[in-house]
């Protein structure tokens, strides 16, 4: 569509507006969080009072409605976000002979479908949710169930005959889910905060997971911040019976791409295009409105533009602006928000704004992060339910599996340059990915320096992504418990056939499988949307979309220094020149800026002396000169302005998990609560 087009012309709005009528597709499910606990051994059955206290701890995944199943060896809760089937879509949700009973985070896109051919083999349902077509799917096919779901979830699934526990998690990890072991029973979460308020478990800070933390920007799963607390990894699933954890993956990334001439590249375009647009009505179904993020890029700019083509659907739209123009996109946003005729709103986030929000966000992402992007994602989302939004497309994930980042052209800079390492010329092609260094002999020579390193070390598997490790292990020194000498690939496992895939999937393996998953999907993603109730869907993380760009040829993506090549050209059909043209440019917020030269109360007592000699996780003298040289109003260099954010929500866990955790919620009172109670041996209420 051009401007003009559309029935009504958008209007830019910052933090505020009306409501115009809203039209929606009817589908999908209820974002939730869920937890649960089994005894792995004989025992009494569970108090009602713990998974209530368990499920007050993240009430704000699912304010609307409560529920609880318990026999005598299992008590599985829900809170739930209602989103479909508002009436009768309660959770938990058991089959026909209530052999099976479900409690369920997410969204199964094309449950319609599923249900349809459930009901044709005589299943009969009682609701008209997709947690429902799960549990009779489990009930046919087991575990390999997880095959036929194009979803974004966390799910449990007890079977009361054979006392068998089963949890899974999508293919890409999209939503969370947390185990832990205690006294004789297994817990499970949607969020670690749960797993703490059952009594007698208690956080302690892992200093292995911060080394991890300190070079990946996340922990490698199943490792978590905390120790004994372990993640469901992404595309696995988990068998828990008779006091054993089973843990098997389902699904895995693959890179092995098609041959470069085996495909035409306008037939890969149709193709994609016919993948997205199909994925973008899919996340359309909910019975309540959906917005989207627009945040003046590429990726978000075209799946709303989708929507709005090939739907009827009305869109109002969001995004982040920056009071720092360093940051700042909005001109792009409400260009874009013109073009496509949405009712747009903006959200204007300040260094103070950023600073002030920190100390939530950090209890939201249960984990260090080293930097602030994710605290203007958590005001995003405020803004969102502020304007009765409870659902929100984004562009996640092009990036990731259709060529877009930075990361991916130096590594086919250096891999050009490694031929001639002595060259003069061929590092001047940094200039195309940072067109502000004007001499590389002179203001760039850190530049050639630094991407210089290890140059001639293509065969190692790691190749892409190790320098750029490496550079973020130096904030490691600002930790008490040194490294164990462990170098910052020697935790990483690698898939079978990982050496045969080009040299762009191996890179793109690795950006998935790690910060994706753990850092884009979770810290800025999950967790800062789920903590005002709203959710995120990604179509670009529809698994078809997905398992079709990773057989593309690495030209159809990254064409010379061309990023996202094949989706550009998709572009070009619904968006702006200057949209579809616009180079890439990195979501990022101001770190120290945010908290110095005049730090908020928390932040100078968190940096303190005292404070670092307590949790006993830094070097209190050289966290003391970084403080003091942000203090003065200088500038810190990338490592640490991350060593900053890093040692800050560290520091926030510390105190929020492990010094002064509240051990409960607002708890469901009982008559907030649908409670299904199986339990033979009597026990306390």
């Amino acid at each position: 569509r051009r401007q003009g087009d559309h029935p009504q012309r958008g209007a830019c709005r910052r933090a505020g507006g009306g409501t115009p009528g809203r039209r929606y597709f009817v589908g999908t499910n209820n974002m939730c969080g869920i937890v649960g606990v089994l005894n792995l051994t004989e025992g009494e059955p569970v108090e009602l009072e713990v998974p209530r206290r368990m499920l007050g701890m993240i009430r704000h995944r699912g304010p609307d409605e409560f529920g609880l199943y318990r026999d005598d060896a299992v008590a599985l809760g829900s809170a739930r976000l209602s989103i479909i089937d508002l009436d009768t879509g309660g959770q938990p949700i058991g089959n026909e002979d209530g052999r099976f009973w479900i409690v369920f985070n997410g969204e199964v896109f094309n449950y319609p479908e599923l249900r349809t051919d459930l009901e044709s083999r005589g299943h009969r349902f009682q609701t008209r949710t997709d947690t429902e077509v799960i549990v009779h799917l489990f009930e046919d096919h087991g575990p390999e169930c997880l095959h036929y779901l194009n979803g974004q979830f966390a799910l449990a699934v007890w079977d009361a005959r054979e006392r068998q526990l089963f949890l899974a998690r999508d293919r890409l990890g999209i939503r969370p889910l947390f185990y832990t072991r205690h006294a004789n029973r297994l817990l499970f979460g949607s969020e670690i905060k749960s797993l703490l308020a059952y009594p007698g478990v208690a956080a302690e800070v892992d200093p292995d997971a911060l080394n991890q933390i300190f070079t990946y920007w996340s922990t490698l799963t199943p490792r978590t911040v905390f120790r004994g607390v372990r993640e469901i990894p992404p595309g696995h699933y988990a068998l828990i019976r008779a006091g054993s954890v089973d843990l098997r993956r389902y699904w895995s990334l693959d890179f092995r791409a098609d041959p470069p001439d085996s495909r035409r590249a306008e037939d890969c375009e149709e193709e994609l295009e016919e993948l997205l647009v199909d994925a973008c009505r899919i996340r359309l179904r909910a019975d309540v409105p959906v917005g989207a993020y627009l945040s003046g890029g590429l990726d978000s700019s075209l799946t709303t533009a989708m929507v709005l083509q090939h739907s009827v659907n009305h869109l109002e739209t969001f995004s982040i602006a920056f009071e720092n123009p360093d940051f700042d996109e909005s001109d792009f946003q409400c260009g874009m928000a013109d073009f496509l005729g949405t009712e747009h709103r903006v959200v204007t986030c300040s260094h103070d704004a950023i600073a002030q929000c920190f100390p939530d966000v950090v209890w939201h992402t249960e984990t260090p992060i080293l930097r602030t992007a994710p605290a203007p994602m958590f005001l995003l989302s405020g803004l969102v339910k502020q304007h009765g939004f409870k659902v929100v497309l984004t562009g996640e994930g092009a990036d990731e599996f259709l060529g877009g980042y930075d990361i991916f052209k130096e590594m086919k800079i250096r891999r050009f340059w490694a031929r001639q390492p002595d060259s003069g010329r061929r590092p001047l092609l940094l200039r195309r990915l940072y067109p502000d260094i004007t001499a590389l002999g002179q203001s760039g020579a850190f530049l050639t320096g630094f991407f210089k390193r290890k140059l001639t070390e293509t065969a190692d598997p790691f190749y892409s992504h190790l320098i750029r490790w490496e550079n973020t292990t130096r904030t490691r020194r600002f930790l008490r418990a040194e490294s164990d000498g462990r170098g910052p690939t020697d935790d990483i496992e690698l898939p079978s056939g990982f050496q045969g895939w080009t040299s762009l999937g191996q890179a793109q393996y690795l950006e998935a499988t790690i910060f994706m998953s753990q850092y884009l999907l979770s810290s800025q993603g999950d967790r800062v949307a789920m903590a005002h109730s709203v959710e995120g869907r990604f179509p670009f993380l529809d698994h078809r979309v997905v398992e079709f760009a990773n057989r593309l040829p690495p030209t159809l993506k990254l064409r010379g220094l061309s990023e996202k090549w094949l989706l550009r050209r998709i572009g070009r059909r619904y968006l702006p020149s200057a949209i579809w043209q616009r180079p890439k440019r990195p979501y990022r917020a101001p770190v120290h800026r945010s908290f110095f030269p005049n730090p908020p109360a928390y932040v100078g007592e968190l940096l303190s002396e005292t404070a670092l000699k307590e949790s006993e996780l830094f070097k209190p003298a050289a966290v003391g000169q970084l403080v003091r040289k942000a203090g003065t109003g200088m500038a810190l260099s990338e490592v640490e302005d991350m060593a900053l954010a890093g040692v800050l929500s560290t520091q926030l866990v510390f105190h929020r998990f492990v010094k002064e955790f509240p051990g409960s919620g607002s708890s469901p009172e009982a008559d907030e609560m649908k409670v299904v109670d199986r339990t033979r041996r009597k026990t306390r209420q």
